[in-house]
Formats: C-alpha cells, sequence, structure tokens
C-alpha cells in the first residue's frame, strides 16, 4: 500500500535503440499513496492532498498527479492528506509505514570533502543522522536506516543537496540491466 512503487524504465533515445534501459523510481508520492498503477487510477487530481499539506511539501507533478518536494519542507505525518484525499488514492492504517524509503546522503556531501557541516544532523528530528569523530579530519554523516523515516528534514537544509530519498530495496544499476 505503501508508494514503493516498482521501477519504470526511462531511456535516452541512444539507449532506445541499443535495447538499453535503467530503472529510475517514479516521482514520490505523498504518504500512505497506493502502488503507483493503483494510484494514478484512483487519483483524480482534485489537488485537495496538496491543499490539505500543513508543511506545503506536497506539488502538482508530471501529469497533475501530486507528489512530495522535500526542497519546501518535511512530512510530519500528520495525515491530513489521507483524510482529504476522496477517492481513496491515499489509504492509512496502523500496520502500514506511509512509504518505505529511507534518507540517502551522497558524494557531493561537505564532510566527506573535508568541510565541516552537520547541518541534516541537527535537522533530523529522528536522531537518523549521527556524527562519529574521525582524527585528523572532519565526522562524516552516518545514517542509521532503521530510525530513519525518510521525512525529508534533512534534505531542504543541506547546503550542497547531498541527500536524496529512496526506496529501501535498491534498484538495479545501468550496468545490471
Amino acid at each position: 500500500m505503501a508508494s514503493s512503487a516498482s521501477p519504470r524504465a526511462a531511456s535516452s533515445r541512444r539507449n532506445f535503440f541499443f535495447g538499453r534501459t535503467r530503472a529510475v523510481e517514479p516521482a514520490l508520492r505523498p504518504p500512505w499513496a497506493l502502488e503507483e498503477d493503483d494510484f494514478v487510477a484512483r487519483c483524480t487530481r482534485c489537488d485537495r492532498c496538496i491543499e490539505a499539506c500543513p508543511t506545503s511539501i506536497l506539488v502538482r507533478m508530471d501529469g497533475g498527479f501530486p507528489g512530495v518536494d522535500f526542497g519546501r519542507g518535511e512530512c510530519t505525518f500528520c495525515g491530513d492528506c489521507v483524510a482529504a484525499c476522496e477517492p481513496r488514492a491515499l489509504q492509512r492504517d496502523a500496520t502500514t509505514a506511509p512509504w518505505d524509503r529511507v534518507a540517502v546522503i551522497g558524494e557531493a556531501c561537505l564532510a566527506a570533502r573535508g568541510v565541516e557541516c552537520r547541518v541534516c544532523g541537527e535537522s533530523c528530528p529522528e536522531g537518523a543522522i549521527r556524527f562519529r569523530p574521525r582524527l585528523g579530519g572532519v565526522a562524516h554523516p552516518q545514517l542509521d536506516a532503521a530510525a530513519c523515516t525518510a521525512c525529508g528534514a534533512c534534505i531542504g537544509p543541506c547546503p550542497t543537496r547531498a541527500i536524496d530519498t529512496r526506496a529501501r530495496e535498491s534498484l538495479p544499476t545501468e550496468s545490471e540491466t
């Protein structure tokens, strides 16, 4: 039920002609979204979930469907979007996580480049990003994937946009397809 939709294949013209594709994830849907095909079939693009979001992270994306933009803020998992969704493209129950995602810290991280920065750790409400001291260098962020809710609080404040969320199950790389 969470929006851990199966990846769709995207390719350039060149890759198409050579029969190569690579997996990319669909847009991140609001929390508690149905699987991508079911979500698209049910969502009427009425914008009620977007209007109900108190942190304004829900925006209109490709095709007019709602998606999440963590550059605008974080998800508090309040459930207001679910309550506003009349076609029930968003369905919350006590046993389902909002989405099966985790934050990922990329190579553009300032700490990885030897610059002291702890913005992501300070922004994380769950304390999922911690910094371990290193002899002779700056502390590097370490993500506790089990504690990460993928709320996005670390994404917007990152000065180099080094953080994103990904499905907990990794996608195949281009060389694996």
